[in-house]
């Protein structure tokens, strides 16, 4: 009998009721998932989790999560989504955003897999991508600023959505020099809840980049995925370590943004994120803020 080992499960268990994944990508949808929405869910439910936001990069999928939520009420897990302006839901389309607000959409991303920044990086860093099962039409590359390096007039408009809906404005795969550029203007906007997704990871921020939105009044959310075993490992316990120095805590937040084949299953990647950061000898209050409570405070939760 390893008592140790029996101790530090018990642990990590403890530490994720209430938690909260902002990055879940179950299914259905175009790239293979290894669960559905509804596998989710009850995952989420036996680990205690507060909530769970389902992403996909071509749906909105508010209607899934309300269903979901009012066939399983005794879970007690609230369920979230919102829409990623893709080709899919005509790029930065103020029309889909204003529709997704008044459907109860929690968070607006920006461009992910057709943003021209991610384009231009399939043979680069984005090469190991998830791709979809059947062949989709090629990609529109979307950027958030016109010819001259100015902010869209849809873009604008779309933040002034997400300002009067309160939602999240998420950077989606912008690089780091626009996402700047954006959120700045977001918050003259009167946009609250900012969040960018794996600075590190083809957004291309350096650790000056990721203070400066960070003083913004953005969070950093850093993918478990990557820093566990896994298809899309790419960083390094250290890494997360240092990643977290430079926004803190209060600003830094975990989600699994798992899904994909080839990595564990979305609640067992935040087991193995929580067990890490006791061996990096995180404190106990730290690891709730990251995977819990700072998700908790931009979804609105009381």
């Amino acid at each position: 009998m390893n008592t140790a080992f029996d101790t530090r499960e018990a642990e990590v268990a403890e530490l994720l009721v209430g938690a909260v994944d902002l990055h879940c990508h179950s299914g259905p949808a175009a790239m293979p998932r290894i669960l559905d929405h509804h596998e989710a869910l009850m995952d989420a439910a036996a680990a205690g989790f507060r909530a769970v936001l389902f992403k996909d990069h071509f749906y909105l999928g508010v209607s899934h999560a309300v269903i979901l939520e009012k066939l399983f009420p005794e879970t007690g897990v609230r369920l979230f989504s919102g829409i990623a302006l893709n080709n899919a839901s005509g790029g930065i389309n103020p029309h889909a955003v204003n529709h997704a607000a008044n459907i109860g959409a929690k968070i607006v991303w920006l461009p992910t897999l057709s943003a021209a920044n991610h384009i231009a990086q399939t043979e680069g860093a984005a090469k190991n991508f998830p791709k979809t099962a059947k062949r989709m039409l090629p990609p529109i590359p979307l950027s958030a600023l016109d010819a001259n390096g100015e902010i869209t007039d849809d873009t604008k408009l779309v933040l002034d959505l997400v300002a009067e809906a309160d939602m999240i404005l998420a950077g989606g795969h912008l690089p780091a020099s626009e996402l700047i550029q954006v959120f700045e203007e977001a918050g003259k906007r009167g946009v609250k809840r900012m969040l960018v997704n794996h600075p590190t990871y083809v957004v291309g921020c350096t650790d000056d980049d990721m203070r400066e939105l960070v003083r913004l009044g953005a969070y950093l959310e850093h993918s478990i995925c990557m820093f566990i075993e896994g298809k899309a490992l790419e960083f390094t316990p250290q890494d997360l370590a240092r990643y977290i120095e430079i926004a803190g805590p209060e600003r830094t937040v975990l989600s699994s943004d798992l899904g994909l084949q080839g990595s564990p299953r979305p609640i067992e990647g935040f087991r193995q994120i929580v067990a890490l950061l006791l061996d990096l000898q995180i404190s106990k209050s730290d690891i709730r803020k990251m995977t819990g409570d700072n998700a908790a405070w931009l979804l609105n939760l009381s």
